[in-house]
């Protein structure tokens, strides 16, 4: 297995890109290995980013109208407080598990 290349962070070569990079290009990896990656020198380690070759990167596909549905549907089911059946009008903290009120009952009553 080859290792692969490591630039430091902004001096990447050319005609390679992060995932981030090639979707404000309206593109997308298209399934291709990783080519290289930049590393951004940190107390804790380095962050990382993996590269991607821009010339075979494939177009971005299209949103339709079932996926945008769908998206729209799970945006909405985390929003739903399982303890009492409402809309929260916000997403629900996966560290709560429930909406702020349900899960923190005793603030409520003295407010």
């Amino acid at each position: 297995m080859a290792t692969l290349p490591v630039y430091p962070w902004r001096l990447a070569p050319d005609g390679l890109a992060t995932r981030r990079q090639l979707r404000a290009l309206g593109l997308r990896p298209g399934g291709q290995d990783v080519v290289a990656q930049v590393e951004r020198p940190r107390r804790r380690g380095p962050l990382v980013a993996y590269l991607y070759r821009i010339d075979l990167a494939r177009p971005v596909l299209p949103m339709t109208a079932r996926r945008a549905a769908a998206l729209a549907k799970a945006n909405a089911a985390r929003r739903w407080c399982p303890s009492c059946r409402r809309d929260a009008g916000y997403v629900i903290p996966a560290s709560l598990g429930t909406c702020t009120p349900c899960a923190y009952p005793e603030d409520q009553r003295a407010a």
